[in-house]
């Protein structure tokens, strides 16, 4: 197996504070960290620690953010031969303040000033020995691209969709599993009705809709089925991740040959673990870690038949 993932990579700072302060005011900070970021960056990171070898293809730019985006990812065991490096450029980086009564986080980030990856820049050699394709959907033109190429191999794809952009909709419709934000949802109308969204899931083309809805859980749409699949409670640090995490656990659970409903249930215990420390990948556990977190909660993973 190996997955391929094209999309956002950053540098987050991240300081824990007693609560969101107000404008023109101070707030001490009771706990710094720096870590990797970026959705698919993220997510791939989720399916290294769980044992599945990935490529990462991206932009940073030639600062100290991008030299520590390159450590970070490497450190992991993740491929980044095409980890594009443009010239007099900052890579994405992102300040994130956590509120430690809550454990939520409010996000300030820059994008990548380097021009987006570009098809042509991708290898002939992309899709071979390739299981899963990961796109956010950030470099349009590319994922668009790529999404085709993967359909036309039969290689599965999923879009992270975070919010409705241009082209984002365009590439769902070339994807086997769309996992989408409540923001994305709202975007299209979502009034917090899982049924009433159901002829929506099925417009946007790809087979398996899914929507995550933080600690309330997730909704899938599957044909004419809705799973709902409640979060894990834990005594959660920080958020911030964990909806990359969960992509990167649900392709997982895809590769595992799990049945849909314990894809999901895999991928929420796996995001809700990574919630007990600070940054986005901290936390993240490895295969056995998860499996033991489920089985103190009397769950067995099934197999599809």
């Amino acid at each position: 197996m190996r997955v391929v993932g094209i999309g956002q990579c950053s540098w987050d700072y991240l300081a824990v504070v007693d609560s969101f302060p107000a404008s023109d005011t101070k707030t001490e900070v009771s706990n710094w960290q720096e870590q990797g970021g970026g959705p698919v960056a993220t997510a791939l990171v989720t399916l290294a620690r769980l044992g599945v070898p990935c490529d990462f293809h991206g932009v940073i730019g030639d600062d100290q953010e991008g030299e520590k985006i390159k450590k970070s990812l490497r450190s992991e065991g993740i491929g980044i031969s095409l980890l594009v490096t443009r010239e007099n450029a900052v890579s994405q980086k992102a300040f994130i303040a956590i509120e430690q009564r809550t454990a939520k986080r409010t996000i300030f980030w820059e994008r990548p000033s380097g021009n987006p990856l570009l098809p042509e820049e991708l290898p002939g050699t992309l899709f071979d020995d390739c299981s899963f394709l990961l796109l956010d959907g950030l470099m349009s033109e590319v994922s668009l691209f790529a999404a085709k190429k993967a359909q036309s191999l039969g290689i599965p794809v999923m879009l992270d969709a975070g919010k409705v952009r241009s082209g984002t909709l365009e590439i769902a419709g070339l994807c086997d599993y769309l996992v989408a934000s409540e923001q994305f949802a709202c975007d299209l109308g979502w009034k917090g009705n899982p049924a009433g969204f159901q002829d929506q899931a099925k417009r946007l083309g790809a087979a398996v809709v899914t929507i995550t809805l933080g600690g309330q859980g997730s909704i899938t749409y599957r044909n004419n089925e809705i799973i709902v699949i409640p979060a894990f409670q834990v005594d959660a640090l920080d958020t911030t991740g964990a909806g990359d995490v969960f992509h990167g656990a649900y392709i997982f659970g895809l590769l595992e040959g799990l049945d849909l409903a314990d894809t999901i249930r895999f991928a929420s215990a796996v995001a809700a673990m990574k919630c007990r420390r600070i940054g986005g990948r901290a936390g993240i556990p490895d295969k056995a870690e998860a499996i033991s977190f489920l089985a103190e909660r009397g769950i067995t993973l099934q197999r599809k038949d």
